[in-house]
């Protein structure tokens, strides 16, 4: 889809903060970050969500989440746990229509959920996470 900014971040029209990246999907940092390291998991084709993406692309961003976590675990200090989190259609807050998961690193119990900020950001910006992470 020519509008779709995450079809435009996967062909590098728009820059990103990659992670993760194979045939079948792209991770990214977030750049709304709720939390250090949140980051995206999108398919390489456009679906508008969940319920349109070919069986074998959903299989890929569940391998693909399973993959970053473990990556942003062993990179970022003091991650204790996950949210993992798909919004469908506008009135579940969905905002980009090309489906996308949601990777949310949690520190401490009393953190922001998706669209609650987290005021405890320890890096000043999505270049030192993604510095911490690929060095």
């Amino acid at each position: 889809m020519n509008d779709c900014l995450f079809c435009k971040i996967i062909k590098q029209e728009i820059p990103s903060y990659k992670i993760f990246e194979n045939d079948y999907i792209y991770a990214f940092l977030d750049i709304n970050p709720v939390s250090d390291g949140h980051t995206l998991v999108i398919p390489k084709v456009h679906a508008e969500n969940l319920s349109t993406t070919p069986d074998l692309y959903l299989s890929e961003v569940n391998k693909a989440k399973k993959i970053v976590a473990q990556i942003l675990q062993e990179k970022i200090e003091g991650i204790k746990g996950f949210n993992y989190i798909s919004n469908q259609e506008a009135i579940a807050k969905q905002v980009v229509f090309h489906y996308h998961e949601h990777i949310l690193p949690k520190f401490k119990e009393d953190e922001g959920f998706l669209h609650d900020k987290n005021v405890n950001l320890k890096y000043a910006s999505l270049e030192d996470v993604f510095n911490e992470i690929t060095k």
